[in-house]
């Protein structure tokens, strides 16, 4: 569910206490851009797509890789057209699982005091 090989390149590029406030923003912004997700209308192809490409993008920098798969095979189907194969609730879900797990498990993987 968690890339912690891109956790640790992330850490190892940016440094322990700025990837402490990396992991603050995407999680503030990743936060909003779910709840925001959740309010589109279904048949806003565009705004559905760009939404998660953003959510994509967001989750793949930060080892969310399932989350991140989930997302960007929403976004071509959303580019597609095809918004009513991507569940809005499946990626709130899929994101609360993998942030929950990531938070739970960082101090183990990275020297990040949040």
């Amino acid at each position: 569910m968690i890339d912690w090989a891109q956790v640790k390149q992330l850490e190892a590029d940016v440094g322990s206490e700025d990837l402490a406030d990396v992991v603050t923003l995407f999680l503030s912004e990743v936060d909003e851009a779910v709840e925001a997700l959740q309010s589109l209308p279904k048949d806003s192809a565009p705004e559905v797509a760009a939404a998660l490409h953003f959510l994509k993008g967001s989750a793949f920098n930060l080892g969310f890789q399932e989350f991140g798969d989930y997302c960007a095979t929403g976004e071509t189907q959303a580019h597609g057209g095809d918004t009513e194969s991507v569940s809005f609730q499946a990626v709130e879900r899929l994101y609360l699982a993998s942030k929950s797990l990531f938070l739970d498990e960082l101090s183990s993987h990275c020297s990040v005091q949040l």
